[in-house]
């Protein structure tokens, strides 16, 4: 799996979640050891909270998420 900036993954619920529902992030900025990224309920929106996490801990989150064509 290759991150790259704009990709918005789908997350799995299991996984990362809001209230038992799937969350999107979209990749807002990615650096090398870091990810500044957007959580949405719905993409189509745009609403959401920008958040900031290690590689590791974002690539954790999307853990059996899709990426979205979006």
């Amino acid at each position: 799996m290759k991150l790259e900036q704009g990709q918005i993954w789908k997350t799995n619920p299991e996984t990362h979640s809001h209230n038992g529902k799937p969350l999107y992030l979209r990749i807002v900025q990615l650096e090398r050891l870091s990810v500044d990224y957007k959580e949405m309920h719905d993409p189509k929106t745009g609403n959401g909270q920008h958040k900031h996490a290690t590689k590791k801990q974002f690539c954790r989150m999307i853990k059996g998420a899709e990426l979205s064509e979006g």
